[in-house]
């Protein structure tokens, strides 16, 4: 049975990193043994060393992406949001989840079984070679994101991460409010900077209109805080 999606989930996956270069049809060949997963709110979906057995694409929602360090704390790796694809490269590996994966209320998923995807990826030889040149793409955009990051300040670092978050600002009303699913020592870890270096941060942020209320920031000036950036 085939994978039944709207056409705005369609978009959606199409708008991925790894299937953003296939056409219709390979795509829906691909994703038919895939399911529609809609996990309860603060669930784990994987944890860090198990079988990569399964990749997903997000619908709606959050989904963490975080490690254990030494100690037993979380270092939050990646925030994952709609139209974008996780553990891809463990099941292209064949191995372990590197990280683990938790989900955030509201989240809808499209999960595909790596050992069917693979198989029929294999049976379309013109898919493999789009997905690897998508793949590629994707690691040579991961590595100027992290040469870029280690080039910037910790103000320019929050500034960023909250212009991801809200990737359509320019569509919304002023002040935006951006809500993060963790805490500021997460945050501070997520862009590798310390906590009081994020503190730091927020005061000087203050100038251009972003004010920090707990796990909220809100936003009143977004020309500002992109120029902050370089945007």
């Amino acid at each position: 049975m085939s994978l039944s999606l709207s056409a705005a989930d369609w978009a959606l996956v199409r708008a991925s990193s790894l299937f953003g270069d296939l056409d219709q049809a390979d795509l829906r060949f691909l994703l038919e043994p895939a399911t529609v997963l809609t996990p309860p709110a603060k669930s784990m979906l994987f944890t860090q060393h198990d079988p990569a057995s399964h990749f997903y694409v997000c619908l709606e929602g959050q989904v963490l992406l975080f490690s254990l360090t030494a100690n037993g704390d979380h270092s939050i790796v990646e925030i994952i949001g709609p139209g974008q694809s996780f553990a891809e490269a463990a099941i292209f590996a064949s191995r372990n989840y590197p990280v683990s994966a938790e989900c955030q209320a509201q989240t809808r998923l499209v999960r595909i079984p790596a050992a069917a995807f693979l198989t029929r990826l294999a049976e379309r030889q013109g898919a493999w070679a789009h997905v690897l040149v998508s793949l590629a793409r994707w690691e040579r955009w991961l590595q100027q994101e992290i040469n870029e990051i280690k080039n910037k300040t910790p103000v320019e670092r929050v500034a960023r991460f909250l212009l991801a978050a809200c990737p359509d600002a320019g569509d919304r009303p002023l002040p935006l409010t951006v809500d993060i699913p963790f805490s500021k020592v997460q945050l501070a870890a997520r862009i590798g900077i310390t906590p009081e270096s994020l503190s730091r941060a927020l005061t000087r942020l203050r100038a251009v209109g972003v004010m920090a209320q707990g796990r909220r920031f809100l936003i009143q000036d977004v020309a500002a805080l992109q120029q902050l950036c370089g945007k």
